[in-house]
């Protein structure tokens, strides 16, 4: 490790240049599924891998320094433990239901998968919960339905833990504590939970009573739940223990990748999926598709962006200072872009204009200590805003997906945009930030 730390300290700023590779794949990411989805669904691998390459190319025999990639390895290796490890577990309990909701029963519903988003994450959250979703709701299912089905459980919910959103786990391997954004972001979350389940009750109480009520009241008799495969839920247990664990055990790694925290997520994950019976995952259509392009996506956009980490955490490559613009500045990018990249950028710069670098626990720990405001921003801009498009956020695609094979008219990417995330999520989350953020220290 001395051998690292020494290359790291004397490695010189990547050039510009060497942006190229983390800008075009993000630009894949968002756009290739609009303009060439065939294309893009067969070889999206190979272009993630081979950005990530050219990259690894330029630090291995240019900047001649291992220290970033074996740094990028290591994230990439317990990112994808933890991501992995609630998909598959998740994709082991199935949820039935018989019966119309009431809107306050839906409204209950979402607020639930919100909380639980916080332990499952909001990948796992979304795979367990759209399809019961879809079911209680099939009598008079709209796109307004899926879409804050999205807002809620697969976003804005999973604002309370690392486990809950992509960009929140990268920021704890980076050295934010596991229990800060719980401590520092729980108004902002209940704030923002509490305006979109409103408007969702009103908008569903409209739906609902336009219906007939003999109608209604013959739909809504003899609601029923069943649940299978819950002895995952005692594989959940072991996984959120494994990101307790001390940090002793948490910095230990198995050639030097593999940390102990991660071995346990991926035998927790093998574990579930051979002690769940098939007919839970076929009830649950499960396959490992969406894991799969998580997978080979984030080896690209951990690998392409150390240069962009690098550069921003130099503190002279972004000009905005208060806690507001980097909410909406995070915010803006991470409704259009992956907001996991998105944050990690964002925390780099914010660290980079105090002198310190994301590459240090110790200075990620003192600047959430000290500029609690700004860490508070950038969270609730990459998690909030993920709900932007239809691309800000990996389940939000997902979501669509599922929807549209079980014959739901979801929105499409403009729609869901002017319809919905321009009109309805962008003013909520203007106050929350007006309200939250401003005055955040």
């Amino acid at each position: 490790m001395l051998f690292f730390a020494t290359a790291a300290a004397h490695a010189s700023l990547p050039p510009m240049g060497m942006l190229a590779p983390f800008i075009v794949l993000l630009l894949c990411i968002a756009l290739m599924p609009l303009i060439a989805v065939h294309f893009w669904e067969r070889h999206y691998p190979k272009v993630a891998v081979a950005l990530g390459l050219v990259t690894a190319a330029y630090y291995a025999f240019v900047q001649q320094d291992w220290h970033p990639l074996h740094h990028a390895a290591q994230e990439y290796v317990s990112f994808m433990a933890l991501v992995g490890s609630l998909f598959i577990i998740s994709g082991g309990i199935s949820i039935r239901v018989k019966g119309e909701a009431t809107p306050l029963v839906n409204t209950l519903f979402l607020l639930i998968g919100a909380l639980l988003a916080n332990l499952i994450g909001t990948t796992g959250a979304s795979m367990l919960l759209i399809r019961p979703w879809i079911k209680m709701n099939r009598f008079r299912i709209t796109g307004f339905h899926i879409v804050f089905f999205i807002f809620i459980i697969s976003n804005v919910g999973g604002c309370l833990t690392p486990i809950g959103d992509p960009p929140l786990f990268l920021g704890f391997l980076r050295g934010v504590p596991f229990f800060w954004v719980l401590q520092h972001c729980w108004p902002a979350g209940l704030l923002a939970l509490t305006l979109l389940l409103a408007t969702f009750f009103i908008l569903d109480a409209r739906n609902f009573y336009r219906i007939p009520k003999h109608i209604r009241d013959k739909e809504t008799a003899n609601e029923e739940w069943h649940f299978g495969g819950l002895l995952n839920l005692a594989w959940l247990c072991v996984v959120i223990a494994a990101v307790l664990l001390p940090k002793s055990l948490q910095e230990t790694a198995l050639l030097g990748v593999f940390s102990v925290p991660a071995l346990v997520m991926i035998a927790a994950s093998v574990a579930s999926y051979f002690t769940t019976k098939p007919a839970v995952h076929e009830a649950n259509d499960f396959n490992f598709g969406p894991v799969k392009e998580v997978g080979f996506l984030f080896i690209g956009i951990f690998l392409t962006m150390i240069p962009a980490l690098q550069i921003l955490q130099s503190g002279e490559a972004v000009e905005i200072s208060s806690p507001l613009q980097y909410y909406f500045t995070t915010g803006a990018l991470s409704a259009f872009l992956d907001n996991a990249p998105t944050y990690l950028s964002f925390l780099a710069a914010a660290l980079g204009q105090q002198h310190l670098s994301v590459e240090s626990h110790g200075d990620v720990l003192r600047f959430a200590a000290e500029h609690t405001g700004h860490l508070v921003a950038i969270s609730l801009g990459a998690v909030f805003f993920g709900a932007g498009s239809y691309i800000g956020n990996g389940p939000n695609f997902m979501v669509k997906a599922i929807a549209e094979k079980s014959k739901v008219n979801a929105p499409s990417f403009l729609a869901y945009m002017y319809r919905y995330s321009i009109p309805i999520l962008l003013p909520i989350l203007i106050i929350v930030g007006w309200v939250m953020v401003k005055s955040a220290p």
